[in-house]
C-alpha cells in the first residue's frame, strides 16, 4: 500500500512539474508536446555527405576527404561525430543548456545523438562513455556538467558504463572562442589527469557539446592512451565549419 502511495506520489509530482513546466521546444522556446516543434525541425540541417572523414565538419567537395584542420593536424582521436553546425538557433540552444540551467535539454540532445550516431557507437566497440570534464570552480558555478549529462543519456540508450569521475580537468583553462588553433593547445597542456586506481579497458567514448578544432579531444584522449586506452572516438551536439 505504501509503495502505491509512493508511486501515485512521484505520478503527481511529474504531472504537476510539467503543468509548471511544459516541454518546450530547445531552438524557439515554443511549448510543444514533442521534443521539437515542426517548424524548427524543418528548419534543421543535419550534417551530411561531404564531410570530413576525421572530425565529420561538412565540406564543399565531394572530392575532398578532410576539412581544413584534419588536413594540417594529427589527431589523437580515430573519429567522431557533430550533430548540426554550431551556428544560429542550435548556438543559443546549447547556451541555453549551459548557461541558464537547461538541464532537461540533455534528454533531447541524447535522443538525436542516439538515433543519429548509435550504430556508429555499437561498431566503435565502446567499452566506456566518458563525458569530457569541467574544473572545479566551473562545475560550482554552473552546478553540473552538460557534457556528462548527454554521456548519461547515451549510456543509458546504448547500454554502455558512463565513468565521470576518472578524467578530471586539473586546471581551469581560459576560455577557447577566440583562440587559433595553436592557442587552443596550448591552452590546454596538461589540462586533464586520469585519477583512477586502474588503467582504461578498451575503445573510449568522449562526449563533448563543441567540437571547434579538436584540442580539447585530443587533450583529453591523450591523457586516456598513456593510461591504456584503445581507440578513442567522439560525439558531440555542434561543431565548427570545415573548408
Amino acid at each position: 500500500m505504501r509503495r502505491r502511495r509512493q508511486i501515485k506520489g512521484r505520478k503527481t509530482e511529474g504531472g504537476l512539474l510539467e503543468l509548471l513546466y511544459p516541454p518546450v521546444c530547445p531552438f524557439c522556446g515554443r511549448v510543444t508536446a514533442e521534443d521539437i516543434c515542426d517548424e524548427c525541425r524543418k528548419k534543421l540541417k543535419y550534417i551530411e555527405e561531404p564531410r570530413c572523414m576525421r572530425c565529420s565538419k561538412p565540406l564543399r567537395s565531394e572530392e575532398r576527404e578532410y576539412c581544413y584542420d584534419c588536413e594540417r593536424h594529427t589527431h589523437v582521436y580515430e573519429r567522431g561525430y557533430a550533430l548540426w553546425m554550431h551556428c544560429g538557433d542550435v548556438q543559443r540552444a546549447i547556451y541555453q543548456f549551459k548557461y541558464h540551467n537547461q538541464r532537461i535539454y540533455s534528454r533531447f540532445f541524447g535522443k538525436e545523438l542516439l538515433s543519429r550516431y548509435g550504430q556508429a557507437v555499437k561498431r566503435w566497440e565502446i567499452t566506456t562513455i566518458i563525458p569530457i570534464p569541467l574544473s572545479r570552480k566551473r562545475r560550482r558555478i554552473r552546478g553540473f556538467n552538460q557534457a556528462e549529462l548527454l554521456a548519461r543519456e547515451l549510456g543509458r540508450g546504448l547500454g554502455i558504463p558512463v565513468d565521470a569521475k576518472n578524467l578530471v580537468r586539473v586546471r581551469d583553462t581560459s576560455p577557447q572562442k577566440k583562440m587559433d588553433a595553436r592557442g587552443r593547445s596550448s591552452n590546454l597542456k596538461q589540462a586533464f589527469a586520469w585519477r583512477g586506481k586502474s588503467r582504461v579497458f578498451g575503445n573510449v567514448l568522449l562526449i563533448d557539446d563543441i567540437y571547434t578544432t579538436g584540442s580539447t579531444i585530443d587533450a583529453a584522449a591523450r591523457v586516456l592512451k598513456r593510461h591504456g586506452a584503445g581507440k578513442i572516438y567522439f560525439l558531440t551536439i555542434s561543431i565548427g565549419q570545415g573548408y
